[in-house]
């Protein structure tokens, strides 16, 4: 990172700028490796101001990955206008393509999460309750019982094979990505909706 020249801006764009700081260098570092000196340089401030805008070390991690979890959410969110089944396959394209490009980072948010620490946890939930209720939402529409107790819980656990099966894919390896997504899709009607 190089240092910009030092620019003034209001406490909630220096917090936003901080963060995005933060995401960037989880694409080359674990959480706990990002250098708190690095990222301050790079804003053009002293780390004193960093721990200013954020009290400590771990409230900043924990910003940087509520922002990160927000992205992936975001980066995989389908066109509500189309069918529930062509939302599925987006969403499905979305992740591996989100996941491939991002590998560190989301590793980083999963192995956070995998920590023991609650706070990291609690993000990485509500990311996945998320993800589970914009599955459920289309539920009904792909062939599902909306009412079936059991459904939050297939679509939870087909959400952490898809996660597996992306992490282990390799771009450009010997699985092309279609045939992934395919394999993903047709999982998600064999395990959930079986």
């Amino acid at each position: 990172m190089t240092a910009p020249r030092r620019t003034r801006l209001d406490p909630d764009a220096r917090r936003a700028q901080l963060v995005e700081l933060g995401v960037r260098a989880l694409s080359r570092a674990s959480l706990y490796d990002v250098n708190l000196d690095e990222i301050a340089a790079a804003a053009g401030i002293s780390r004193s101001l960093l721990f200013h805008y954020f009290g400590s070390k771990r409230r900043f991690q924990l910003a940087v990955v509520q922002a990160a979890a927000a992205g992936l959410l975001q980066g995989t969110d389908p066109d509500p206008a189309l069918p529930a089944d062509r939302q599925l396959r987006a969403s499905i394209e979305d992740s591996v393509d989100y996941v491939s490009s991002r590998r560190d980072l989301y590793l980083s948010l999963v192995r956070g999460a995998a920590s023991g620490d609650a706070a990291m946890q609690a993000i990485f939930d509500r990311t996945r309750s998320a993800l589970v209720d914009r599955i459920m939402g289309g539920i009904a529409e792909l062939g599902g019982d909306p009412d079936d107790p059991l459904l939050p819980i297939a679509v939870r656990s087909w959400l952490a094979f898809t996660e597996e099966a992306i992490i282990s894919w390799t771009p450009g390896g010997p699985v092309p990505r279609e045939r992934l997504t395919e394999f993903l899709e047709s999982s998600f009607y064999r395990a959930v909706l079986a």
